[in-house]
Parts: C-alpha cells; structure tokens; sequence
C-alpha cells in the first residue's frame, strides 16, 4: 500500500519577500518583486528589470558563518535560506556543525536550471583565461556544479538519505518535488526537501535577452512587465530565488503533531520527444494532455475536482497553445473557457 504524503514545512526566498509570511503579505497585496537592475542597462540588454531578492547579504549573516558564506554563491545562498526555512518551519531545529549525527530519514532533491552561472562568469573564467587558475580557492567546484544547492542543504541539515539536484528548465521545481513524492510513497524515506533555486546572473539572462524572448517594452514600468495571457504581454522578466517544501509520510507527521499544510495526492511528468509540433521550448500538445491526464489518473481525481491551474505561461506567443492544452483535457464545462 503507497504511503500518503503531506507537506509539513514551507520556505520561500523570493524577489518580492522572504519567508512564507512577508511572501504571503506580498500576494495579497498585488506587491511586485520586478525591479529595475542597473547593470543590465549597462550590458545594453533590452530587459533591463529583473526579479531579484533584496538583502540577502543582511538575511545571510543571520544563518550562516563567514567561513560558510566563502563557498557559496547567489544561488546556493538562496537554496540553503528556503531550506533552512522550511526545515525549521516543519518543526526541527538546524544541527550544529560538529555534531555527528545523521538523520537518515530524510534527503533533499533540490533543482536548478542553470546554477552558478555568476560564479562561472565572474570568477572561474575571467581567472582561468588571465592564467591564474591558483587564485580560484578550493570552493569554486562546489559553486559552479549544478549538484552544489542540494550538497550544502545536505551538510548543512546532516541529511542521510537521497540527496540529489534536477534540472529539466522551467519544470525543474515541481519535477523535485513529484520524484520527492515518489520516493516517500514508496517507503525509502521519511521526509524530503523538495523545490527548486536560482541564482541572479546577468550571464544566465543573456541568451534569453540575445533570443528576444524577454519584456523590453516596460524597463520604466517594472512593475507592469510580467503580463502573461494578456494581450500586451511581450515576453517573460528573469527572476532568481528559491521555493522548498518539507514532504513528509503522513504517518510520520501525524506521529510527532507535525502541522500539514496540504496533501499531495498525485503527479506526473512525461516529454513529447520534440515531435508533432514540440521542441526543446514549446510541448509536444499531445504530450502535455497525456501528462496532465496521468497525474489525474495517478490523484485518481477527475478533472471537475481541479480548483486551480498554475501555469508556464511565458507571456509568449505559446500562451494561447498551453491554454488550449488545458481545455482540450478538461472542456468547457469544467471551467475553462476561451
């Protein structure tokens, strides 16, 4: 028999709030994270706003030693934060350094689409390039593997059991936490972190920028830059931060009072094989109703039990054809309409 999964603990670093309160306070609010990023102007980028944390070096001081911060760059900062967060917000306390224990129960699949890519553009290549390849540290590895957000989550929390980082683009995220579910389900483990992080990096930005696929139209009007199935929308903003959840057998967050915020039920995940109309950036339509009636099937839910939709939507000509995906599965009848 699968075992039930819950989510038992919640941490968010996000351009418009860190942690689940001041994110929440954010949303309710209409409070936009997109801001204008001065070097972005200077690099002559058409998007020249971004989403981008505020604080971190101030957040960072309050969780992590000097000594801790050396190997660290934006984006396992942003990992290692959302974790901690969600750790604590499960209800255990963060181990200290030189203890020996191991909890073993619980591991961590933590996701990243590019990673340390202002490490790499900052440091390992310029230096590399001038010969002084001595002057890179021991740390630079670590920051610049794509593996380096879920390694230090572990070190830092001694978590034993899988520790891993995915990485499938805009996916990444709700990809970490299905294979996390899965993992619980099946009885090999107790507890999961699960999410996914990125960091702030011109050098990640720039292809996207290159391909014209971002905003340019409202760098004096951050806030009204993100415009998904509107008729105005011009293109996705580049973002960074990170979003971590604590998935935990229900027996075992019943087991010690744990609060639960949800249930996961079911999920998903399949590729359309870049056939019948799909590529590396636009789905295979087929292959995404296929998908969203295996996590139906897998929820064992009907389509007319779904409340809520949280989509791609790249404020992109590929709107309409996600939108029309859904409707497709579900119909009219079920609340989506054109």
């Amino acid at each position: 028999m699968k075992k039930r999964v819950v989510v038992t603990g919640m941490g968010i670093v996000a351009p418009n709030g860190h942690g689940i309160e001041a994110y929440e306070s954010a949303l309710r609010k209409g409070k936009s994270g997109i801001r204008f990023i001065p070097v972005l102007k200077e690099l002559k980028f058409g998007c020249q706003v971004a989403g981008v944390p505020e604080n971190i070096d101030e957040i960072c001081e309050k969780y992590f030693t000097e000594e801790q911060l050396l190997a660290m760059n934006s984006n396992i900062k942003f990992a290692s934060i959302a974790a901690i967060d969600a750790w604590r917000d499960a209800g255990f306390e963060v181990p200290a350094e030189d203890s020996e224990q191991v909890d073993w129960d619980t591991g961590a699949i933590i996701g990243t689409g590019i990673g340390g890519m202002d490490t790499t553009g900052e440091k390992l290549v310029p230096l590399t390039n001038a010969g002084k390849v001595r002057r890179l540290g021991s740390a630079i590895v670590e920051q610049v593997m794509a593996s380096g957000v879920s390694a230090k989550v572990s070190g830092l929390l001694a978590l034993g059991n899988q520790v891993t980082t995915n990485s499938s683009a805009c996916s990444t995220g709700t990809e970490a936490v299905i294979d996390a579910m899965y993992r619980i389900r099946n009885g090999l483990a107790k507890r999961m972190l699960a999410g996914g992080s990125e960091g702030a990096s011109q050098y990640s930005w720039a292809g996207f920028d290159a391909m014209r696929v971002l905003n340019r139209k409202h760098n004096d009007e951050p806030e009204k830059a993100s415009r998904p199935m509107s008729a105005s929308a011009a293109g996705f903003i580049p973002g960074s931060g990170a979003g971590i959840l604590m998935l935990e057998d229900l027996d075992s967050a019943l087991e010690r009072g744990a609060k639960i915020y949800a249930e996961i039920i079911g999920g998903a995940i399949n590729c359309g094989g870049h056939r019948m109309g799909g590529s590396m950036t636009a789905p295979n339509p087929t292959g995404v109703q296929r998908c969203i009636q295996a996590a139906l099937a897998d929820a064992e839910i009907d389509g007319s039990a779904v409340d809520a939709i949280n989509g791609h939507l790249t404020a992109t000509f590929a709107d309409p054809y996600e939108i029309g995906n859904w409707q497709k599965h579900w119909g009219e009848t079920n609340g989506i309409s054109r």
